[in-house]
């Protein structure tokens, strides 16, 4: 690594499960690998998957303590061995979802004299929760310098899981219904998407109003509170909107809650298609009654929407161009590195009511 370069840099550290992150500095690597991309990250956005995991929603984490982070808006400072794709100062997207170029090793750092791990399982080919990082060449993409770097951290994960789960998984088609549960920064950019494709009528479903009210502003026809409910209770009121049609031609899940996935697949028409885009626990399961899925009823799961990002990213970027993407109402708060546990909490309880941007 270049001399100029910094040495160390101030991350959010995840130290223990269901414990606050600790904000410290931290050590960079001396050299940069083949495949390594050296970044100033500017702003990250916050997924549930970083919630899920301080909560252990994957069961017990054998490789604290580590890093955090998958969705980010950064430039490139310096890259490593036969990186080809992006150069630096190159503005980027930083996304989970592997694209074009090589799957480095994971960035080796320190803290307080030890390594913080870089296994690919938790904190290995991007992490954003830091001032600056050392990621993979297939977790970056090059974006026009005039597109603001806040806004390309939410094609990091929102937006191409939202869209890519409308074009690939759900496959929705002008005037289908499809109902949304759960209206957070995903599943409200699963509502733009499907306002973009004419699918009628488009239902939201979430515990907050605030969440339901920016859904209504980005497409959503109806929606549903579904606060002190049951999740039959719920899908009952959803039937109601729907008027004489036998269930919605798409229902998408993202809760990862087993009783809410029993409730979206039985609200699912005969030849429709259930959409499971949250993760439930890695202890709950839920019981399905399965004779309509052998009569064209489909169930199945998304990952990150099958979205490629070196080939998502500039045509949802045209969208955002031409006026028909919409992604400036979706980041709602922000914060500094140093409020990152203030986030947390208010991403978990709601105040947060699209995308939280910590601002780098």
């Amino acid at each position: 690594m270049k001399p100029n370069l910094p040495r160390t840099t101030r991350a959010a550290i995840l130290v223990q499960q269901r414990q606050p992150l600790v904000v410290d500095e931290i050590e960079l690597p001396d050299t940069l690998d083949a495949g390594q991309v050296f970044v100033e990250v500017k702003h990250s956005g916050i997924c549930g998957s970083q919630l899920g995991e301080i909560a252990g929603v994957k069961g017990p984490d054998k490789w604290l303590p580590h890093l955090l982070g998958h969705e980010g808006g950064a430039v490139v400072l310096n890259t490593g061995p036969g990186v080809r794709h992006v150069a630096p100062g190159d503005h980027v997207v930083m996304h989970w979802r592997s694209g074009r170029g090589i799957d480095a090793a994971p960035g080796s750092y320190r803290w307080r004299g030890s390594p913080l791990d870089g296994n690919r399982l938790n904190a290995g080919c991007i992490t954003t929760f830091q001032q600056h990082a050392v990621v993979s060449e297939n977790r970056v993409t090059k974006i026009p310098d005039d597109v603001p770097l806040d806004i390309a951290a939410l094609f990091g994960c929102p937006v191409t899981t939202g869209l890519g789960v409308v074009e690939n998984n759900a496959q929705l088609k002008p005037g289908q219904s499809v109902v949304v549960w759960g209206a957070g920064g995903v599943g409200l950019n699963i509502i733009q998407g499907a306002a973009m494709v004419s699918a009628t009528p488009i239902i939201a479903i979430d515990l907050h109003d605030g969440r339901l009210q920016l859904a209504k502003q980005l497409g959503a026809a109806h929606t549903v509170n579904a606060h002190q409910q049951t999740p039959e209770e719920t899908a009952e009121r959803v039937r109601t909107l729907l008027g004489p049609l036998p269930g919605a031609d798409v229902v998408i899940d993202n809760t990862g809650l087993p009783s809410v996935i029993r409730a979206a697949y039985d609200l699912t028409s005969p030849r429709g298609r259930t959409i499971l885009v949250g993760v439930p626990k890695h202890d709950a399961d839920t019981t399905l009654h399965t004779l309509p899925l052998h009569f064209d009823k489909t169930l199945t799961g998304s990952h990150g929407g099958e979205c490629v990002p070196d080939r998502d990213i500039p045509r949802y970027l045209k969208l955002v161009a031409a006026g028909k993407l919409d992604l400036a109402p979706l980041i709602t708060h922000r914060y500094t590195l140093d409020d990152i546990n203030t986030a947390l909490d208010e991403l978990r309880d709601g105040t947060v009511v699209g995308r939280c941007m910590i601002d780098l």
